[in-house]
């Protein structure tokens, strides 16, 4: 009798031990399963949020790292919970990215079309300096305080396209286009104080 009991006892023992292993089993899969889903989206749009979202990618990444750990500690409730709330910024973070590059395009063809007028607006302005310099007199349409002015933001001028161009080689194309944008400008104004029409 006492062994029978013993042998009731032992496979209740066993059913148990087998739930437990089956149920761990049963989430293992799925948290495995969730983590490399998230890490093959994030793999997507790794190289263009570490130019357009750095910080935003840096986080996603640690995130990421903390899922791998909870993975490999066994938490999978943890895991599956964290790994939704990370697919929905891994999302936001592709719009983020999305969002940049247009207006990166954008900024990039303005850059095309300022690169092709402002040097020679700011050509124009620098001749018209260089030969007013040379003269005796200024003509009656250009008074010396505007001429002056006219020197003076000639050399920011200059240096402001110096420091767009430089942007713009360094991949930041909407700053290289907000800096042109100001010399452009800037350049309208004294071609009208010198007395010419900017070209």
């Amino acid at each position: 009798m006492n062994r029978s009991k013993a042998m009731v006892a032992l496979v209740i023992a066993m059913a148990a031990t087998t739930n437990l292993v089956t149920g761990c089993a049963s989430k293992e899969e799925p948290a495995a399963q969730a983590v490399m889903s998230v890490e093959a989206s994030l793999a997507e749009v790794r190289v263009d949020a570490a130019k357009f979202a750095p910080e935003d990618l840096k986080a996603a990444e640690a995130k990421l790292a903390k899922l791998k750990s909870e993975l490999a500690n066994e938490k999978y409730k943890h895991v599956l919970g964290d790994s939704s709330q990370l697919t929905q910024e891994v999302a936001t973070l592709k719009e983020v990215v999305v969002s940049k590059q247009t207006q990166d395009a954008a900024a990039t063809h303005e850059w095309e079309s300022l690169s092709a007028e402002v040097p020679k607006m700011v050509e124009a302005i620098e001749s018209r300096v260089d030969t007013l310099s040379g003269s005796r007199k200024l003509p009656a349409e250009v008074d010396k305080v505007a001429f002056e002015s006219a020197k003076a933001a000639l050399a920011t001028m200059k240096s402001t396209w110096a420091e767009a161009s430089a942007a713009f080689d360094a991949g930041n194309a909407t700053e290289a286009a907000d800096k042109g944008r100001l010399v452009q400008a800037k350049a309208e104004e004294v071609a009208g104080q010198l007395g010419i029409s900017p070209v």
